[in-house]
């Protein structure tokens, strides 16, 4: 049973402000993780700063990358490729021993490299230093000043009541709905960390209902909602063209290889919409009856009271007022202008801005600035992200490190294209554990794809789309992604949970990706002969 004395409100929406999130207790590993992180991090800097000297740095076999990349190359000359580049990798090395072992926090890991990258001359102050002011730090900010007036006005406690009042006797329910619910705000909000902080008073209150309210008081019910919740914030981003930014990157750059102005959102739609709902019905089976299945108990809501305590909380809202109908048309009007910005032409960015004055200003709006919890030190870490994308742009050392990898795996004119799908696909995976940057990601990888289909005679969509279906997997670990990043300190699961539920996603969609590529992209001509051939 949740304890609902001691002044804890289970159904106030002001407790899960991510200021008032207690802190997380590490687990035995973790604390020796991050006992050797700093040591370990220090070691591996200045063993590949100061004594490496890798054969791929200097000698690249331009053939096998992209025109992208080859622009970026012929701009650095050899020049480019000097101590800097053992300088990025240092940086990058280091900075993903401290992430991941967690041996200092990950806004102090972001704040050390970008310092770093100055010192040593990896980057410009300006491009460093500026990723703070970066559009999509600016749309992060603003929404959780949308999300804070829905707080503030009690219209997210109100539509949290009813919907376990409607959905919430039966668990399973609950997650089907929120999978919809992820759906449906993806095809509106392209920005996967707007719509983890729009939802996460929500199930958080929905997961106290159920006895989970963090910390010492886990139960697989918090930590299924809340990690499925992760899953499908991110990954529903592949369905749709308009998902992120960075599936837009990718359609932009499919399409300037093929001679098009653009990449048709249909097109895409019915490539990845369908392999997007069975990886989220996936991950929900995965998730809730292998990793985390959940007790009886688990599965019905604990509160004190039952579900007729909840329906008595909704009745004494009352009828719905005028801040909260000022709130809903602010955000209506929100979702309205970015789902229709091709007719507009004003900025997702741009939009929110004029969301939040308008929310902020006294009389005309509903909430003030002490009401707006921003997770500043989030924040931060996105902005060390972010430079460290920058530093790895100016080094090119993602793509040629790729291309050493061509060279040592001998790949040829006869290499079987199962081969060149297998590594692409799965590498793009795997950079996901490493790269927080979806944008970084793309502007390796997907012209990696399209230069080696065009280099070994293959249809440049048969290479490239797959790989672009896997950009926004980022889940594994709390600092692949913001969302990971500010769910992970909700407290609801630990790194050992994430890492299990989220590598096992990892392998389960390479195998997907192969199978869609044998059968629904091979049926739609994106891979005429599919992966194996084996029809």
């Amino acid at each position: 049973m949740v304890e609902t004395g001691k002044g804890f409100d289970i159904l106030d929406m002001s407790n899960y402000r991510v200021e008032k999130l207690p802190q997380r207790k590490k687990s035995g590993f973790e604390k020796y993780m991050a006992l050797v992180g700093g040591p370990l991090a220090i070691i591996a800097f200045v063993l590949i700063y100061f004594f490496s000297d890798i054969p791929f740095l200097n000698d690249i076999n331009h053939d096998l990358l992209g025109k992208t990349a080859l622009k970026r190359l012929g701009e650095l000359g050899d020049a480019g490729f000097s101590r800097i580049n053992y300088a990025m990798l240092a940086i990058f090395t280091g900075a993903i021993i401290l992430w991941i072992t967690e041996a200092i926090p990950n806004y102090l890991t972001s704040l050390m490299l970008i310092i770093t990258m100055v010192l040593t001359g990896v980057a410009r102050e300006v491009d460093v230093y500026h990723q703070l002011g970066h559009p999509v730090m600016w749309l992060n900010i603003l929404s959780f000043v949308m999300a804070s007036m829905l707080v503030k006005t009690q219209a997210a406690k109100r539509f949290a009541l009813w919907f376990i009042v409607r959905f919430g006797k039966n668990a399973t329910w609950i997650f089907f709905s929120f999978m919809i619910i992820n759906v449906v705000l993806t095809a509106f909000i392209s920005a996967t960390t707007a719509r983890a902080a729009i939802m996460l008073p929500i199930f958080m209150a929905v997961a106290a209902v159920y006895g989970a309210t963090g910390g010492d008081n886990r139960n697989n019910f918090g930590r299924n909602l809340v990690l499925q919740n992760l899953f499908q914030i991110t990954s529903s981003s592949s369905g749709f063209l308009t998902g992120s930014g960075a599936t837009l990157l990718a359609g932009a750059l499919i399409a300037g290889a093929l001679g098009y102005q653009s990449y048709s959102y249909q097109k895409w739609l019915f490539a990845a919409f369908p392999f997007m709902v069975l990886i989220l019905l996936i991950g929900w089976f995965v998730g809730t009856k292998l990793i985390f299945p959940m007790k009886r108990e688990e599965r019905s809501p604990q509160i004190e009271g039952g579900m007729e305590r909840l329906k008595d909380e909704l009745h004494k809202l009352g009828p719905i007022n005028a801040q909260e109908i000022r709130a809903i048309i602010i955000f209506v009007g929100v979702l309205a202008m970015w789902a229709t910005d091709s007719i507009h032409g004003i900025s997702q960015t741009a939009v929110v801005f004029l969301g939040a004055v308008i929310a902020l200003t006294p009389k005309i709006g509903v909430v003030k600035w002490n009401d707006v919890d921003i997770p500043w030190h989030l924040l931060l870490f996105s902005a060390g992200a972010y430079a460290l994308g920058a530093g790895l742009d100016a080094t090119d050392l993602a793509m040629l490190s790729v291309n050493y990898i061509y060279d040592s795996l001998g790949f040829t004119a006869n290499t079987p294209f199962s081969v060149f799908y297998l590594f692409l696909t799965g590498i793009m995976l795997l950079s996901a554990i490493f790269f927080q940057s979806k944008t970084m990601r793309t502007l390796i990888f997907i012209p990696i794809a399209i230069g080696t289909a065009q280099k070994f005679g293959y249809p440049i969509l048969s290479l490239a789309l797959p790989v672009a279906l896997l950009i926004e997997h980022v889940y594994a670990l709390p600092f692949n992604s913001k969302p990971a990043a500010l769910l992970y300190i909700t407290d609801h699961y630990s790194w050992t949970d994430t890492a299990k539920f989220g590598f096992t996603m990892l392998v389960i969609t390479w195998l997907m990706i192969i199978i869609w590529g044998e059968t629904w992209l091979r049926f739609l001509e994106y891979t005429p002969n599919g992966v194996f051939g084996l029809f």
